[in-house]
């Protein structure tokens, strides 16, 4: 007998997302931030987040690094890692999706691939898809951790970017080109965006 036969999952019995809404006086929606390591994708998060508790939404950051030393921390970066990170990323974002929660994530998902499989796993009507570009040499510019120095001198493999290959979005929500527009005015291009979607009505 499978092990999925033995599995039992109770949503029908548990309090549903519309309560959850309702109670929190918001809709929970997902921003996923896509870009180069270095584009400006946890900056910009941040700032979200800051600019959305001000008005009294509430929100969960999930961002690479976090989430790779923890819930993910057994993964490396080939591509069959990378795809269960995102996938794992996506399950976790839809949980906070059921709970009213707006999740603001923050990953580089370099692959159009990857990126429609965090969106299936959400679901398209919650997901928004917000780009944040800027050109790999400002990408490298801003590297305060030095990981693209390492990737240049082979002692980081599989560095987006460098050897492993970044597919631009096709058809994100938003785009935002963080070496042309000072952090305000980014912050409130993706508010703008977000907004009405989370607004309870």
């Amino acid at each position: 007998m499978s092990d999925q036969n033995n599995i039992h999952p109770v949503f029908s019995q548990i309090l549903n997302r519309s309560d959850k809404e309702r109670f929190l006086n918001q809709k929970s929606k997902v921003v996923w931030f896509t870009g180069l390591s270095g584009a400006g994708k946890t900056t910009l998060a941040r700032n979200v987040e800051r600019e959305l508790s001000k008005r009294g939404y509430l929100t969960q950051i999930l961002d690479g690094d976090n989430i790779r030393s923890g819930i993910n921390k057994n993964l490396g970066f080939t591509e069959v890692d990378r795809n269960e990170n995102i996938r794992r990323i996506s399950e976790v974002s839809r949980l906070f999706l059921d709970c009213g929660v707006i999740c603001i994530n923050s990953f580089i998902s370099p692959t159009e691939e990857i990126r429609q499989m965090a969106m299936e796993i959400i679901g398209r009507k919650d997901f928004i898809e917000v780009f944040v570009n800027a050109p790999l040499e400002v990408c490298e510019s801003r590297d305060t951790k030095g990981l693209y120095i390492k990737a240049r001198k082979g002692e980081i493999k599989n560095f987006t970017g460098i050897d492993a290959p970044f597919e631009v979005p096709q058809t994100p929500d938003l785009e935002i080109r963080t070496d042309e527009l000072p952090i305000e005015e980014s912050t409130a291009r993706v508010l703008e965006v977000i907004l009405p979607e989370i607004r309870y009505d």
